[in-house]
């Protein structure tokens, strides 16, 4: 067993220097314009889809795009059953690109900056999922959003119960959440943290209604209690540990952006540990996915600061410096 995770593990460890890390991304976030950000990162590891001449969005998506690179990267080194735990924990990666084909067949939007009236946002190019794809093969030839709603129910995402936007995009997130706690146990605490910030922030703070078969895979993780619950302190006394922890502390959903911040701040500092295990099973792999995507997720929140004129990031004393 320990044989067939070496060369995966061996990968996982390597990938810790293409995190920018605490001081890297304070660099970012200090620049004073997103033109600066932009020259710094293109000296790092995130500079492999970078332009020069990036917008915001396009620089945030292209350090998730690098992100996504390594991820392949490293399932390709994994065994059968830690390309599987990749695939679930880069989930969000075929949500994002579901969310895009789903706009796409509403029709074009109009660009609310631009002055030019009747212009239109240039379509995103999905992202490359390679291996790390679920159903994104089917779900990019439907061509209505019921036949995309039939594609997910005839998938390991399962019927979101709806084929509205704000349905499928809860429903896959629902299903990934559920999915990752079952069959990666290191990320159990996380997916169940998440999936509660998720309801919360649907049901108490946007107000929707969560679809039923949704509605019965929530129940599942977080406990039919918190599906039951008549306001958002309600709800967060019904959850069960596994999952209350991501909200302890919150008085109101309005709060829940606070909770997101401690999230991956856990994530984070639970990946490191992980990765630092000395033993070749899967949980140095699950370690590097952690701390690559906590990276890439505050890299991304550097840029907005930087393209704001640029502030200053405060770590928890508990986050680790990452890599030596």
């Amino acid at each position: 067993m320990a044989g067939g995770w070496a060369a995966g593990v061996t990968r996982a460890r390597a990938l810790r220097t293409r995190c920018l890390g605490p001081e890297g991304i304070r660099e970012v976030a200090g620049a004073p314009s997103l033109d600066a950000a932009l020259r710094h990162l293109a000296a790092t590891s995130y500079r492999r889809d970078l332009t020069p001449d990036a917008s915001l969005a396009e620089g945030q998506r292209a350090v998730s795009a690098t992100l996504l690179w390594h991820l392949r990267v490293l399932a390709g080194w994994q065994p059968s059953t830690g390309a599987h735990a990749i695939r679930l924990l880069a989930a969000d990666f075929e949500i994002s690109n579901t969310e895009q084909h789903l706009r796409t067949l509403s029709g074009p939007e109009p660009t609310p900056s631009s002055p030019e009236p009747g212009r239109v946002c240039p379509p995103t190019e999905p992202y490359r999922l390679g291996a790390l794809a679920t159903a994104w093969p089917r779900i990019a030839r439907t061509r209505s959003s019921s036949d995309l709603r039939m594609t997910l129910a005839n998938s390991p995402w399962g019927d979101p119960g709806d084929d509205s936007p704000s349905a499928v995009a809860t429903g896959m997130r629902v299903s990934a959440a559920l999915r990752t706690a079952a069959a990666v146990p290191e990320a159990g605490r996380w997916a169940a943290g998440r999936l509660a910030l998720l309801i919360g922030r649907e049901v108490f703070l946007v107000g929707r209604r969560i679809p039923e078969p949704s509605a019965r895979r929530v129940a599942r993780l977080l406990g039919p209690r918190s599906l039951r619950a008549g306001s958002f302190a309600d709800f967060r006394q019904a959850l069960p540990t596994a999952a209350s922890w991501a909200l302890d502390g919150l008085g109101e959903a309005a709060d829940l952006w606070r909770a997101e911040v401690r999230w991956w701040d856990v994530v984070d500092r639970d990946g490191w540990a992980l990765l630092g295990r000395s033993r070749f099973t899967s949980e140095p792999v699950v370690g590097a996915v952690a701390v690559l995507s906590a990276d890439a997720w505050r890299t991304r929140g550097a840029l907005e600061l930087a393209a704001r004129g640029g502030g200053s990031v405060d770590w928890p004393a508990e986050v680790s410096d990452g890599p030596g």
